[in-house]
């Protein structure tokens, strides 16, 4: 019976463990992003199937733009992973010595749409660029070109088309794609250059109606991945980078628009 007793109890005892280290309290390994503003809304279902397969990793994710997370990433900011919308960036943290060298990964290729809300007048989809100088679009919204990859591509759309003496003055500047995407949502401007991946999640989908910007009239948006030398666990961040540019992480993205690379 002594033996017996003494076998229930260490049962009860193990199983108190598992429960301790299964709680939501129990300490868990955390991989910092820095992800570039398009991924908002895609990258959120790209960690709920990681959380699934990596439960005793946390990703907290932080969005804004790439060239502002590259400044901010020269001066050793406190991420373990940047999501970056240009893959130059990246490149350009490794030759800085700022990424690990090998740890780079293009993880999609981004596309950038002319959208306008369901109830507007101005058919962007027959119209396409044109839409621009119709006389109901008295405000367009992009991106900052300054910092903002998407913004650089929406700017030299626009000069492709020849319109951009004529939009130029109705240019109304977001410090990032998604915040070009909140003027647009919001009716503070008429129509917006975002990304699709924006246009296809959140609560823009389906409250309105684009037009795919051809990829042959700006600059690609190919996008890209590093891990940063200072990375407090490098295992946890190349874990994530797995699962990214595995067939589950790869098709998550394919539904939000983007375009993934061989």
């Amino acid at each position: 019976m002594e033996l017996r007793a003494v076998l229930l109890v260490c049962v009860l005892l193990a199983a108190c463990q598992k429960e301790k280290s299964s709680s939501p309290g129990a300490e868990q390994r955390i991989v910092a992003v820095a992800a570039a503003s398009d991924l908002k809304f895609a990258l959120e279902d790209v960690l709920t199937g990681f959380r699934g397969k990596h439960p005793d990793i946390r990703v907290e994710p932080t969005y804004g733009s790439s060239g502002n997370f590259f400044a901010q990433l020269q001066n050793r900011a406190p991420f373990d992973v940047f999501f970056s919308a240009d893959v130059s960036y990246a490149m350009r943290l490794i030759e800085g010595g700022q990424a690990r060298r090998g740890s780079e990964f293009i993880y999609a290729h981004g596309r950038l749409v002319l959208w306008a809300p369901a109830g507007s007048k101005v058919d962007v989809e027959k119209l396409g660029m044109a839409a621009l100088l119709e006389p109901e679009v008295r405000k367009v919204a992009i991106a900052n070109p300054q910092h903002a990859p998407y913004g650089r591509a929406a700017e030299a759309a626009i000069k492709k088309a020849g319109f951009y003496d004529r939009v130029s003055p109705k240019l109304v500047l977001g410090e990032n794609i998604a915040q070009t995407a909140q003027f647009v949502e919001s009716g503070s401007v008429d129509v917006g250059l975002i990304a699709l991946s924006l246009a296809l999640g959140g609560s823009m989908k389906g409250k309105g109606r684009y037009w795919e910007v051809p990829e042959y009239e700006h600059p690609t948006l190919e996008q890209a991945g590093v891990i940063l030398t200072w990375a407090k666990d490098p295992g946890a961040a190349e874990e994530l980078r797995a699962f990214v540019m595995a067939p589950e992480g790869r098709s998550i993205l394919e539904r939000y628009g983007f375009v993934i690379p061989n």
